[in-house]
């Protein structure tokens, strides 16, 4: 079969531990699934193998391939290592320091005496300036002298940089300075990668559009490498079908797209198990939800209410304010890898991880310190092998660290010290999700939590009750729901304009811009290949009231009073009020989609009672229970239990406590009820 004929469609999401698998097949619904551990010094390396495993469990070619999907977290890591290309800036005369002023604001949590401004992606030493001025409306109030841009070439040719970005005053609202000044930088400096504001953030703020523009010329030669080495590799494989990369903004779009402007993926792995996470929960009739996935570093919780998947163009990537458009999350370090430490007497877990390697000392690496994985291992919440069977555990060196670092420097039992080192990482968890509900306006008790990632289901139920949430749903593959995210995920891009001055709402000269931004909008669709049947356009608008330095998204509506109350009845959720002052209109933008089509389920057939391949006693915190372990495998739909109990598959294992009972959805999905009467 020719890729063209083929409805087989894989995606591989890479992890810092793990590298997750998905292989569809779209006219059947069938899926395979593989894991692989990650390779950091190649991470190409693990695509290719967790390729490999799943087409064999599926007995395909991988000729038959008809989409590949990808996550990756290169440009995310590069970004937090500060291990991107040296790289230069071009800015206007007179805006050299941009980057070194930033916004004179101290992080929240930084101690205001002892706090140092963190170094910037590229020192002053590194930014040139060249002679031209826009007026804020785009007019040009100087012409670009093209002898100052080949000087700053020249000046860029001895800094041994490998990436060149350029930002110039007020480019959002009149390109054009900077496209000519790219275009003499690729013919001074051929073999260097150029990247301008325009094409990455083409809005308003200076600070923020530098930063962004810096730091995609940083990331661009190692992903536009990386995407490279795929391509070969699939090459190698025969696989004619083309890459698509998962962006931030939770869709996906093609590696010229990509190379373009690569920190557009920056947090994008996330974004990927938030869309599978909306998928499965819609097919079990589930709209409002808090997704928590929980990998081996890190914790990722989103809010989705009423279906949609929100936005934001405030997020953060280290120290760094990265207005793209993405997913709208938190993420704290807090996952399976998490190490406990007694300092000063005082317990702390995280966020330092033990990664891959040498990972949790259960995992028989050599790992040295105490992890949450192994106090999951201590109080038997985990099976004896993983991975199917591939990947056995080392029971005693996980009871080894956890007793020498934390229960002996504390005078804890073995089990109280395990018990300890979960509950703090819980309350972190929780921490984080009152941030996405209870600080927005939204009660966590009215939303079904989904925890997913390899450790998101041995965490669900104890994070529910602490929140007094009572439904939890555990997708059918959580820990690889980021790769089946992938699966789900519609081409997504943004095309934004912001106004030459903000002011009142202008509804005939929003509607003007807004045709503009839809023909760029069709444009992409079709260079992307997707049908007319297949496109979608959602119109946005940023507004915010007179004096405010943010803005708020909303969709816009055909008259200016409905968006004005659509902004007033969103500010009060955040925020809790509504002022009495001018709103203001700042950005307008388009959001294009194209659809992917929804793949058959292939669903559960109906099941009997439980029967459990083994026992194990596992430690609660009212004593040891002997719980039944499960696979989920032999579960049908409409199955119905009690805990406790264990079940266990592939990608992860699901705890369930006793005081809740779980039901088998005919999607797959395991949905677990904590029964009245339960303490919270």
């Amino acid at each position: 079969m020719s890729s063209a004929e083929s409805s087989l469609a894989i995606a591989v999401d890479i992890g810092g531990t793990f590298t997750d698998i998905s292989l569809l097949d779209r006219s059947s619904g069938k899926v395979w699934r593989a894991k692989t551990p990650s390779v950091p010094q190649d991470p190409s390396e693990a695509f290719l193998t967790g390729i490999r495993l799943a087409l064999a469990d599926a007995g395909a070619e991988a000729s038959e391939l008809a989409r590949v999907l990808h996550g990756t977290t290169v440009a995310t890591n590069m970004i937090l290592e500060g291990k991107g290309a040296r790289t230069a800036l071009v800015t206007t005369r007179g805006f050299r320091h941009v980057l070194a002023i930033g916004r004179q604001d101290i992080p929240r949590k930084a101690n205001l005496y002892n706090w140092v401004k963190p170094e910037r992606p590229v020192p002053a030493s590194r930014i040139v300036e060249v002679d031209e001025r826009l007026a804020a409306g785009g007019a040009v109030l100087e012409t670009l002298d093209e002898d100052s841009v080949r000087q700053a070439a020249s000046a860029i040719r001895t800094m041994n940089v490998e990436a060149v970005g350029v930002c110039l005053m007020h480019a959002f609202a009149n390109p054009a300075h900077e496209r000519r000044v790219a275009e003499i930088l690729r013919e001074e400096l051929p073999d260097m990668a150029v990247t301008i504001s325009t094409d990455v953030l083409p809005v308003v703020r200076e600070y923020e559009r530098s930063l962004t523009t810096a730091l995609n010329a940083a990331v661009m030669p190692g992903v536009t490498s990386y995407v490279g080495r795929l391509e070969r590799r699939l090459e190698d494989e025969k696989v004619a079908a083309p890459l698509l990369l998962m962006k931030s903004n939770g869709g996906v779009a093609g590696a010229a797209a990509i190379r373009e402007a690569p920190a557009l993926t920056a947090l994008s792995g996330p974004a990927a198990g938030v869309v599978g996470a909306r998928a499965i929960a819609a097919a079990c009739g589930i709209r409002d939800l808090i997704t928590v996935d929980i990998g081996g570093t890190s914790a990722d919780i989103c809010l989705i209410k009423d279906g949609r998947i929100d936005l934001t163009q405030h997020g953060k990537v280290g120290d760094w304010p990265l207005p793209l458009p993405m997913v709208d999350m938190v993420t704290i370090g807090a996952g399976g890898g998490s190490i406990a430490a007694v300092e000063d007497a005082t317990l702390t877990v995280g966020p330092r991880s033990a990664g891959a390697r040498p990972g949790p000392a259960a995992y028989g690496h050599g790992g040295q310190d105490a992890t949450v994985t192994d106090a999951h291992v201590v109080l038997g919440h985990l099976p004896e092998k993983l991975l199917g069977g591939r990947m056995g555990l080392d029971v005693e060196a996980a009871r080894e660290v956890v007793r020498k670092e934390v229960a002996e420097p504390l005078g804890l039992s073995l089990e109280a010290a395990a018990r300890g080192v979960l509950q703090i990482v819980d309350n972190h968890m929780v921490g984080a999700v009152r941030v996405v509900s209870v600080e927005r306006g939204h009660d966590p008790r009215h939303f079904t939590l989904v925890p997913f990632g390899g450790a998101g289901p041995l965490h669900g139920c104890a994070l529910a009750e602490l929140l007094g949430i009572s439904r939890v749903m555990i997708p059918p593959a959580p820990g690889v729901l980021c790769a089946d995210g992938l699966l789900a995920a519609d081409l997504k891009a943004e095309f934004s304009r912001t106004l030459p001055k903000a002011g009142a709402i202008d509804v005939v000269t929003a509607k003007g811009i807004f045709g503009e931004l839809e023909q760029q909008a069709d444009a992409w669709l079709t260079v992307e290949g997707v049908p007319e049947d297949k496109r979608q356009t959602d119109r946005v608008a940023l507004l915010r009231y007179y004096g405010q330095g943010g803005e708020i998204a909303i969709p816009w509506a055909e008259t200016r009073e409905a968006v004005e109350e659509a902004f007033t009845a969103e500010h009060k959720a955040l925020y809790g009020f509504a002022l009495d002052a001018p709103i203001e209109l700042v950005t307008l933008r388009v959001e294009a989609t194209g659809l992917t089509s929804e793949p058959p389920r292939d669903g559960l057939q109906p099941g009997g009672p439980l029967e459990a391949y083994d026992h194990a006693p596992v430690q609660f915190a009212d004593g040891a229970r002997d719980v039944p372990l499960i696979d989920r495998n032999t579960i049908g739909a409409g199955t119905r239990f009690d805990g406790p109990v264990i079940l266990t598959q592939l990608d992860t294992t699901i705890l369930v406590p006793p005081g809740w009972t779980g039901e088998a959805h005919a999607v797959g999905a395991i949905i677990l009820t904590r029964q009245e009467g339960t303490a919270v």
